[in-house]
This record gives structure tokens, C-alpha cells and sequence, in this order.
């Protein structure tokens, strides 16, 4: 799978898709939309804007440029996805 990872392929305002794991159980994994915003906390960096907190972005994220990337993706490492298409 390729994943978009480079943080120079995105700008403040577009929206991504992430794997994003429960917290609470870390055997569930969802995919998620998350913003591309400016780091709030160093202004030359960008920053994955994601269930009220910033993720810094690096090339250690996988991040989808579209929804239907990330499904493929998601299929490929984790099987079929029952949750459906994002909302």
C-alpha cells in the first residue's frame, strides 16, 4: 500500500483520512477524517487536527488524501469494513 505520508503534500485546511485505534480497546481501529491545520504550537510545522487534538504530522503517519484510499488501505490491513463510508 502507498500512503500519502509526507507533510509537504498537504496544507492547512485539507481534510485526510486516518486509522485512528480506540484508546480504550486497542484491538479496534476506525478509520477517521481528520483536518490538516498549522501546528498550534509551532507555526512552521502541520498538525493533524483529530477528536479536539493536534498529532503533529510526520512520515510516520499513514495519512489518505480521499476516503476511498483510505478504505483500500484499511481492507488490505485490517479486512472488510463494517463500519461503512465515513459521515
Amino acid at each position: 500500500m502507498n500512503e500519502m505520508n509526507s507533510s509537504e503534500s498537504y496544507n492547512p485546511g485539507d481534510i485526510v483520512y486516518v486509522f485512528y485505534r480506540n484508546p480504550h480497546t486497542q484491538d479496534v481501529a476506525n478509520l477517521q477524517s481528520a483536518a490538516v491545520v498549522t501546528h498550534p504550537e509551532n507555526p512552521n510545522e502541520l498538525a493533524l487536527f483529530l477528536y479536539e487534538n493536534y498529532y503533529p504530522l510526520s512520515n510516520e503517519m499513514a495519512v489518505y488524501a480521499t476516503e476511498e484510499e483510505a478504505n483500500r488501505a484499511f481492507n488490505y490491513y485490517y479486512g472488510t469494513s463494517s463500519e461503512g463510508p465515513l459521515q
